[in-house]
């Protein structure tokens, strides 16, 4: 069936022409009231909460990103409670002070334990007085910061994936045993994963020789990272791998890991390399030692950012379903950002897979043999 040009443009003219009686994307508004909300903002001072959808969600995102110090599920609008359950507060503070971050009211109010006052400001707690004022400078707050030792959400992940590991691991251990070396129970589904990071990425990085002494820190690292990415993608808000300091964590292990286990070889290649002229040797020495501090940090940035841009990203498009208010916009925002959803997945593996694989290879080129030819 051909179409003419004419009755194309037609039929695309009409459905433009028909475009504002079908979307709701921007509602008619007094604009009066409107007038009257704005010049109240401004008079509230620059600290007011945000009252528009955009900024309430900006305002949400930054909120999942920072880790926090109690588990909130819900918050409701209309009455301003809180749905969830409070954790523990652990500051060290000329002493040990411990309390619940059920007195921080959420951030509203100043907390108080053993004459010492508290706030909580973006996730960080500062000492202040019984006002809870806090100074500020270009922006940023001047209080003293106690040592914080809390218990955070961050921890909470952590400490649950470690139990679904050690659970998990530990009966396919026992079935191997009991079974005569065939998986069976909940571990079996994961027996792929651990014959594939052995076979394909240990012994053919590391060598058979060496490899044994690392696969307990590689399939470690693999599954902790792989159950946090999948952690994140849940409803609970958890975004343990996008905080920097969890990666650095797990960057400066492999870093420690390959530092204290690598042969003289190693060493050899990077202070006194074979083959090259001696001037160049002291230049060369200094570049090679700092390459041994620049890939462990190449680890935590992409592990980092990655994690890190997908839950902006995702949220972010789900956040235009609020915004748009109309049934197009709001259906290609769920269909788009279920779409990445399953990207995600595909990346909370991938990533997994690329800081387990470079570590390999770190501690592959650590127990390098020596070469023969580069002695002649």
């Amino acid at each position: 069936m051909v179409i003419s040009n004419k009755a194309l443009r037609f039929i695309l003219a009409t459905l433009v022409a028909c475009l504002p009686l079908i979307s709701f994307a921007n509602p008619e508004v007094d604009t009066t009231k409107v007038r009257t909300e704005v010049a109240l903002e401004a008079a509230e001072g620059a600290h007011a909460e945000p009252t528009d959808v955009k900024s309430k969600i900006k305002e949400f995102i930054n909120h999942h990103l920072l880790d926090a110090h109690d588990f909130t599920f819900n918050v409701d609008e209309a009455t301003g409670a809180h749905n969830g359950f409070s954790l523990p507060i652990i500051l060290w503070d000329n002493g040990l002070q411990v309390f619940s971050s059920s007195k921080f009211h959420h951030g509203e109010e100043t907390a108080e334990h053993n004459g010492n006052f508290y706030v909580l400001h973006h996730e960080k707690i500062y000492k202040t007085d019984a006002t809870g004022t806090l100074t500020e400078e270009h922006g940023h707050p001047t209080n003293a910061a106690p040592l914080d030792l809390s218990i955070t959400k961050s921890v909470i992940g952590i400490l649950g994936i470690a139990l679904l590991m050690f659970v998990l691991f530990t009966g396919l251990a026992k079935s191997y045993g009991k079974n005569n070396g065939i998986a069976s129970g909940a571990g079996r589904f994961f027996e792929p994963l651990v014959l594939y990071i052995r076979d394909e990425i240990a012994i053919p990085n590391i060598g058979e020789k060496g490899y044994k002494k690392y696969m307990s820190y590689l399939l470690t690292i693999f599954f902790f990272i792989f159950f946090l990415n999948i952690l994140g993608l849940t409803p609970l808000g958890f975004n343990v791998t996008g905080n920097i300091a969890i990666t650095a964590s797990l960057a400066l292990l492999t870093y420690l890991i390959t530092t204290f286990t690598a042969n003289k070889n190693y060493w050899g290649h990077i202070f006194w390399m074979p083959g090259v002229p001696t001037p160049m040797k002291f230049i060369l020495a200094p570049i090679e030692l700092l390459g041994t501090i620049i890939k462990p940090f190449s680890l935590m940035i992409r592990l980092y950012a990655n994690i890190l841009a997908g839950h902006v990203v995702l949220m972010s498009i789900i956040g235009l379903m609020f915004i748009f208010k109309s049934w197009i916009g709001s259906t290609l925002s769920f269909g788009l950002a279920f779409a990445l959803s399953i990207l995600e997945i595909l990346v909370a593996f991938l990533q997994a897979y690329i800081f387990t694989m470079l570590s390999a290879l770190y501690f592959g080129a650590g127990n390098e043999e020596h070469h023969h030819e580069e002695a002649h």
